[in-house]
């Protein structure tokens, strides 16, 4: 006999299928997008008796990566269009009498218009956030990116978490909130733990874990995950045993600390399968860390959609178990391909109303108020610093000259501007330049500072220094991979690492012979290979940690304005007091040098540049 859930889930593939006959809704034609051909999968993915589809750091890019550089085509299906390719897997898991569940690992926001674009008084992420709780999805956990702001973890409380039904795990974060009496108590975000059945009635035991983060706001806390494992209430859940355990987290599946929590429940099941879906360091990666047991972090932005499949054997058995995982592209072409769709019959009504919703909300939120027209790409890393197609390059020594020196008394003044390189976030494309691509690209909303009179020389002996010793801090940062900057959500060094290690591992070689689009190349510790298709690896360049414009003209002892971000201010201090003694700086030498910050320079620029 079916279990009745059988019936629950037919119902909503029912309803979110474009169904044959239906007046003005049958196979309703989507548009053609991307306008570039893609590659299609390279094999069919293997399936088992469990199955997982698995998204983390998605940070609102939910309407898909729109431009038509490589690699963007390969990331361009929407969120819509993933909602209808998992209503198809369900409809495929029924037919094959198998388990399908839907995983997140967090970090819903900060990255797109679509989450940060919000008009005053609004929310981050709210906005996007009711889209993706439309989605069936069994467990998500949460992010440090949920943690950042008050405003935004209270929404995810009071908002978002109750549309999970339980499922929305937080087991080692809490908010505190007012009870309904008004006094003050601190309570987890979501819930705990999940104990739930899957559609074939096996027994699932879930956790929802964070890494240590530091960096949250105040009345939220994070436990350690070394203590949250000795909680009472940790022990309580995992006591009786699952068919498997399903832990979904935001911390990555190597370096880190899932171990303690898989040592922790070994302790008690020696043998019971344990699925770990991480996240938070923007890789693909896999690692097994017993025969039975596989961990998968599926990357970032949309960029990629996990997959893990197992073959279980009965309880108490120790051999090894059939595991698999792929990396999908998540567009279009790879979507129908594994869901047995064409472009006529792919689209569910679900997927098409979240499509719309969402490209209202980009309406709503004016994200394509156009700047300018980029003349080409300008991208972060696939280029050299300096060069033309740099954007450290364009950031640092073109547009803020320019943005900087608007309706500003002290532009005639020679200067010298000092920002770090992390303040770019992703690539800038060839073609329009909106309010989207101006988030998405350059998000922080750092203000300017400068101290006047400091003699040219010092200035250029500063920055120099600034990158000597911002090169022994990310050796340090790669050998300590819990310090500070770590604790606090810095991911982008390990990401690049990441890049960097992908290029030298094939890219000249495979650029040169293979006829692949660029895309990401994935080497990880699992059997097999990973990706699901093909592709050359994308170039890679290294960059300093602090950027600047150009030097002024002016001897070495001629007086300028020296102008930094705020963000740096402590350590460029630090910094001036070391290769100098002729006087010693404090804040009270610091003053603003515009009200302009550094999330609007690209906007100005290309307003006046690129028209």
């Amino acid at each position: 006999m079916l279990a009745p859930t059988f019936f629950a889930l037919l119902a909503f593939c029912a309803a979110a299928l474009a169904c044959p006959g239906e007046e003005g809704h049958a196979h309703v034609h989507k548009r053609e997008f991307p306008k570039v051909p893609l590659p299609p999968p390279t094999r069919p993915l293997q399936w088992g008796d469990v199955n997982i589809i698995h998204t983390t750091d998605s940070h609102g890019w939910l309407l898909g990566h729109q431009k038509l550089s490589a690699p963007e085509p390969n990331y361009s299906g929407d969120f819509g269009d993933f909602a209808s390719f998992v209503s198809h897997m369900k409809l495929l898991a029924l037919e094959k009498d198998v388990d399908l569940l839907l995983v997140d690992s967090g970090d819903l926001h900060d990255g797109t218009g679509l989450s940060d674009g919000f008009p005053a008084g609004g929310v981050d992420a709210h906005e996007t956030n009711q889209f993706i709780a439309e989605l069936p999805y069994d467990v998500m956990a949460i992010g440090n990116h949920e943690l950042y702001i008050y405003a935004n973890t209270l929404d995810m409380y009071k908002n978002f978490a109750p549309k999970l039904n339980g499922r929305y795990l937080s087991s080692n974060v809490n908010i505190t909130v007012a009870d309904q009496h008004g006094n003050t108590i601190s309570v987890p975000v979501g819930n705990r733990f999940a104990k739930f059945r899957t559609r074939k009635g096996r027994k699932v035991t879930s956790l929802g874990v964070l890494y240590d983060f530091a960096g949250n706001d105040k009345n939220t806390t994070v436990q350690k995950v070394e203590d949250m494992v000795k909680e009472s209430w940790f022990a309580e859940a995992i006591k009786d045993e699952p068919d498997f355990f399903l832990l979904a987290g935001h911390m990555p599946v190597q370096k880190d600390k899932w171990p303690v929590v898989f040592n922790a429940i070994r302790a008690v099941h020696a043998t019971t399968p344990i699925l770990i879906l991480g996240g938070h360091t923007h890789i693909r990666d896999c690692v097994q860390l017993d025969g039975r047991s596989m961990s998968l972090e599926s990357g970032r932005y949309m960029e990629t959609v996990g997959w893990m499949s197992v073959d279980l054997d009965h309880k108490g058995s120790n051999k090894n178990l059939t595991f698999s995982r792929r990396y999908l592209d998540p567009n279009r072409v790879s979507y129908e391909w594994h869901s047995r769709r064409s472009n006529f019959t792919f689209d569910t009504f679900l997927g098409q109303s979240i499509t719309n919703g969402l490209e209202k909300i980009s309406k709503r939120f004016n994200l394509d108020f156009l700047f300018g027209t980029a003349p080409h790409d300008f991208t972060i890393s696939r280029a050299p610093y300096p060069s033309n197609d740099s954007l450290l390059t364009l950031f640092a020594t073109e547009a803020l000259p320019v943005a900087l020196a608007i309706n500003n008394t002290r532009a005639n003044i020679p200067n010298r501007i000092v920002t770090n390189s992390g303040s770019q976030r992703f690539d800038i494309f060839s073609g329009a330049f909106t309010k989207n691509d101006q988030l998405t690209t350059s998000p922080f909303a750092d203000a300017f500072l400068y101290i006047p009179d400091v003699p040219a020389g010092v200035v250029n002996t500063v920055f120099s220094a600034l990158n000597n010793n911002g090169a022994n801090e990310r050796r340090r940062s790669v050998a300590q991979r819990e310090g500070p900057m770590y604790g606090r959500g810095h991911v982008e060094h390990i990401y690049r690492e990441w890049l960097e290690e992908m290029d030298k591992r094939s890219g000249a070689e495979r650029r040169a012979m293979q006829n692949a689009t660029i895309g990401y190349v994935t080497s990880d510790s699992c059997p097999g290979a990973g990706d699901d298709i093909l592709h050359s690896p994308l170039p890679f360049f290294s960059s300093p940690d602090f950027i600047a414009s150009n030097a002024p003209n002016v001897t070495d002892a001629t007086p300028i304005d020296f102008v930094f971000v705020d963000f740096i201010e402590g350590q460029l201090l630090q910094v001036l007091n070391t290769v100098q003694k002729n006087k010693t700086y404090t804040a009270a030498d610091v003053a603003l040098y515009t009200p302009t910050l550094a999330n609007a320079a690209l906007g100005l620029y290309a307003q006046t540049a690129w028209n």
